[in-house]
């Protein structure tokens, strides 16, 4: 059987599987998420994902909605995926079930992440759906190198600034 022919799904993050997330998040990403991170993770529903590859556990999205300055964004808090299942279609699904709730819901201004300056493999994965880097967090990330993070967005509709 040939790897490209995987089952890919989605599957809702509750106090049963919450553990899987915290496990693959310190494998796929360079800093460590709090406790707060976790519990809030169970409030958000369909914002929040694990993606399942042949029933195997191999990545997850998290997001949150934030209101500020007259616009309601979604914040990708982080969206990631075991290094050997990348490249596998499984981050494409993940950011189109996210994109699709923004579109369904139709009241999102924009989508926006912070990533690594250096992680040129997200930012061309980004980029490929219409994300553009507007601004660089200097001294974004603590304890890792680069510290800097570009802030990427995609924008969904245009606020008329009253």
């Amino acid at each position: 059987m040939t790897r490209t022919s995987g089952r890919i799904e989605l599957g809702s993050i509750t106090q049963h599987n919450i553990k899987q997330l915290k496990k693959l998040n310190s494998v796929v990403f360079p800093v460590s998420y709090n406790d707060k991170f976790y519990k809030d993770i169970l409030d958000v529903g369909e914002l929040a994902k694990l993606a399942y590859y042949n029933d195997i556990v191999v990545g997850a999205v998290c997001c949150r909605v934030d209101k500020s300055d007259n616009s309601r964004r979604l914040y990708i808090m982080t969206l990631g995926c075991l290094a050997p299942y990348r490249r596998l279609g499984i981050g494409t699904k993940m950011l189109e079930h996210v994109l699709k709730i923004c579109e369904d819901d139709g009241k999102f201004d924009s989508v926006y992440l912070h990533v690594q300056v250096s992680n040129e493999g997200a930012i061309e994965f980004y980029r490929r759906f219409g994300f553009e880097p507007i601004e660089t967090k200097t001294q974004y990330y603590k304890r890792i190198e680069p510290a800097d993070a570009f802030v990427l967005q995609k924008t969904l509709r245009v606020v008329s600034k009253k």
